[in-house]
């Protein structure tokens, strides 16, 4: 990135900087602050220990210095501007959780599809905190990160006094992470006719209940029923190893029986006792798979993290770290409302052909002298892909 590129962009984000609404967060003044400067790019030198004591002084510090980058700690300090973390005197922290593409499975190499990969995601993970966690709508914080994920923060006291150890057991659950798919099905005694001997029934928790047996019921039922309910479902249960068309029958006929069915979400297993064990736990782990989150284990467990500002820009695309409802989440579509530049054109020297999809417009950029709308100009000078002017 040479001088004429940096201060370009500088001057942009200064721009936006002037009449930005930033999300402050919570008690900001026992928070540490760090920042990274277009100045000293291509190196990537943090400025942290800063700290602020309003809303003011941050704004006033981000229109005067338009860092590339701005943070602000999860944890809460009695001297956040002290140089060592151990005079800092660490309070608590807010528990975060971080969704980025680069640790989710399976995410496309498309910029747009891959950040509409991660958004589901995302809205398993906010499932997952609100059903199985109970955590309350208003103590959850969705942040877009303006590059290739989202942050949930989550300020609710019963968790900010945790420690990293108990922060990666709840990634462990939400992952799916250890899970003994065999202890979830088990065997109940029940007693027999007089004189005969207890018997033992297969069992699954019920659909109401929560945590992975109640999941597990429920995607195990919707997954089979559905199944059971198609033109060709002998076919298809027959493709199952270890399963013939007689046994293929009979599964459809209990999967199209409602009171076998309301059985079933109750967590009694027995009328499926007969088909091949493997595949029902088979069947389970693919439902831990689709309900489960993807999440970064290191940010949650990093009880001293800098995290994102809400409102600032991300150095790296240009585009605003944005916060959201659940409801705004389920709208957000990032490559348009996360882009705050004009469609002013602006001259630039493309270093390498580039391919982006911005404000609905899919661009297909060639090496060499271009001239683009400052939005796509600028998220390529970030990518380092393009430099200022001609």
């Amino acid at each position: 990135m040479n001088f004429k590129t940096k201060y370009f962009l500088k001057s942009k984000f200064q721009e936006y900087y002037k009449t930005a609404q930033i999300h402050i967060p919570s008690r900001l003044e026992a928070r540490e602050w760090g920042f990274i400067s277009f100045d000293e790019m291509p190196e990537t030198v943090m400025r942290r220990h800063k700290s602020f004591g309003s809303r003011g002084e941050v704004e006033e510090y981000l229109a005067g210095m338009a860092p590339a980058h701005a943070y602000h700690s999860v944890a809460y300090y009695t001297y956040p501007s002290a140089p060592t973390m151990k005079e800092k005197q660490w309070q608590e922290a807010d528990l975060i959780f971080d969704l980025d593409a680069d640790h989710i499975p399976g995410a496309p190499n498309s910029y747009s599809e891959m950040l509409d990969h991660v958004k589901k995601e995302t809205l398993k993970l906010y499932d997952l905190l609100i059903n199985d966690f109970g955590f309350n709508e208003d103590d959850i914080r969705a942040v877009f990160s303006g590059g290739r994920g989202y942050h949930f923060h989550i300020s609710d006291p019963r968790v900010r006094s945790l420690g990293s150890a108990e922060r990666r057991e709840i990634v462990d659950y939400i992952s799916g992470r250890g899970l003994n798919i065999e202890k979830i099905f088990y065997k109940k005694a029940v007693s027999g006719d007089a004189g005969s001997e207890n018997a033992r029934m297969n069992m699954l928790s019920p659909e109401s209940e929560g945590g992975w047996g109640g999941r597990i019921n429920r995607y195990l039922v919707s997954y089979l029923t559905d199944l059971a309910s198609k033109e060709d479902a002998e076919e298809l249960f027959s493709g199952f190893k270890g399963i013939g068309k007689k046994t293929a029958q009979k599964m459809i006929d209990i999967l199209r029986d409602e009171a076998q069915v309301e059985l079933l979400r109750r967590g009694n297993m027995e009328a499926l006792s007969k088909v091949n064990k493997d595949i029902i736990q088979t069947l389970a782990l693919q439902a831990v798979n689709d309900m489960s989150a993807s999440v970064d284990e290191p940010v949650t467990g990093d009880i001293k993290r800098l995290i994102r500002l809400g409102g600032s820009l991300h150095g790296k695309s240009g585009m605003r770290v944005t916060t959201l409802s659940i409801s705004e989440l389920e709208k957000f579509e990032p490559l348009t409302d996360a882009v705050v530049f004009s469609d002013k054109p602006v001259k630039l020297k493309v270093i390498r052909p580039f391919a982006v999809q911005m404000k609905g417009n899919d661009l297909y950029i060639e090496e060499g002298t271009q001239e683009l709308p400052e939005y796509a100009a600028v998220y390529l000078m970030c990518r380092g892909a393009a430099e200022y002017g001609s």
